[in-house]
């Protein structure tokens, strides 16, 4: 397998050389590296070219790097079902760089950019409507980033009084932040079922 996709990347780095930054084989699968202004001529070269006729999207997804210049990688599954490859493509993005959508080469790639959009806060210009898809509207900040608080910016609730849901800033009480490490077994005042088979000293009766 390894040496198939040796040749499929030779291929397309002697076929895209405008678009390959570098390549590399792992865990079975080809990974490359692409330089965003290029994604979508790219891309549309490894769904219509014969030797790779990579025709499913499979996945969009990003991964944060907070200390790197550009942030955020990109990352583009695909799958070819004819030549029984897959492949991973990475595009290194700045904080608040705009990536061309896909959209135009696969349909699919709508709701992945949107989701990305939505956890990372990576934009794609030309999507036909980028916009949250998985946080509620008015969500503040994009959760799967490295410096997002795990308890959020809000919290939500339903007002008896007022009858709708509210949104209020997240108000931690000191007693959240401090903790015992103890089992939830661990001080209780009362037999759980099965202790009462068990002697003082811990043997069976």
């Amino acid at each position: 397998m390894s040496d198939a996709l040796k040749e499929l990347a030779t291929h397309i780095e002697l076929k895209r050389p405008d678009c390959v930054i570098g390549w590399d084989i792992a865990y079975g699968e080809l990974n490359i590296d692409v330089a965003p202004a290029n994604i979508v001529g790219f891309v549309e070269f490894l769904k219509t070219d014969a030797t790779c006729k990579f025709s499913s999207l499979v996945d969009i997804t990003a991964v944060d790097y907070p200390e790197r210049a550009k942030r955020f990688d990109v990352v583009y599954h695909f799958l070819s079902m004819y030549q029984n490859h897959r492949i991973r493509l990475r595009v290194a993005v700045r904080d608040e760089q705009i990536l061309p959508s896909i959209v135009e080469v696969h349909k699919s790639a709508n709701w992945f950019e949107r989701e990305v959009f939505d956890m990372f806060g990576i934009l794609f210009s030309g999507h036909p409507d980028l916009r949250r898809i998985l946080t509620d509207y008015g969500f503040r900040g994009y959760p799967l980033r490295k410096d997002f608080p795990t308890t959020g910016y809000t919290e939500v609730r339903y007002d008896e009084e007022l009858k709708r849901v509210v949104y209020e800033p997240v108000k931690l009480v000191q007693e959240y932040r401090q903790f015992d490490f103890m089992s939830p077994w661990e001080g209780a005042n009362y037999i759980l079922p099965g202790d009462e088979k068990v002697d003082e000293k811990g043997e069976a009766k």
